[in-house]
């Protein structure tokens, strides 16, 4: 019966924050509609990136995926599409390393917090280059980006 409360208290969350993002969406962020038409589970946000960034006019796609345990579980984010932002804490495959997404994860942080830490994160780059061990990295990590043991050994771009 606790899991039955605990989809439904899941499913309400992500209603509340489905409407936010639609309503009220970051700058430059936007729901893709469609990605939310048979489940509510997976979600694409279209983004462009900043006005006065590097990522200026580019566009980008994210993917969010929660499990049945968000928002006591963060959500998967990684980048998806024709194009990845070439950052030093974007992997080529699309993986983000943020820890906002693994380890400093709170149940106080929504879609619309992590949309804007990706935001900031990007327009604070000074250098477009992939981590520097991109190429083993892709080689060797598993699909799922929160099943990686990020090692957070910076704060900037």
């Amino acid at each position: 019966m606790q899991g039955v409360s605990i989809m439904a208290s899941m499913q309400k969350r992500l209603q509340k924050e489905l409407m936010a993002l639609q309503n009220d969406p970051p700058p430059g962020m936007t729901l893709n509609e469609k990605s939310v038409q048979n489940t509510i589970t997976q979600w694409i946000v279209d983004m462009e990136g900043a006005t006065g960034t590097l990522y200026e006019g580019e566009k980008f796609q994210l993917l969010f995926k929660f499990s049945s345990r968000y928002p006591f579980d963060s959500p998967q984010v990684m980048f998806t599409g024709e194009n990845i932002p070439v950052h030093p804490h974007v992997y080529s495959n699309g993986h983000i390393c943020l820890s906002i997404l693994t380890e400093d994860w709170s149940p106080a942080l929504s879609v619309q917090s992590v949309c804007l830490s990706i935001i900031s994160m990007l327009s604070s780059c000074k250098e477009k280059r992939r981590p520097p061990d991109n190429s083993f990295y892709v080689r060797t990590c598993n699909k799922n980006p929160k099943k990686t043991k990020w090692w957070y050994h910076d704060d900037t771009c």
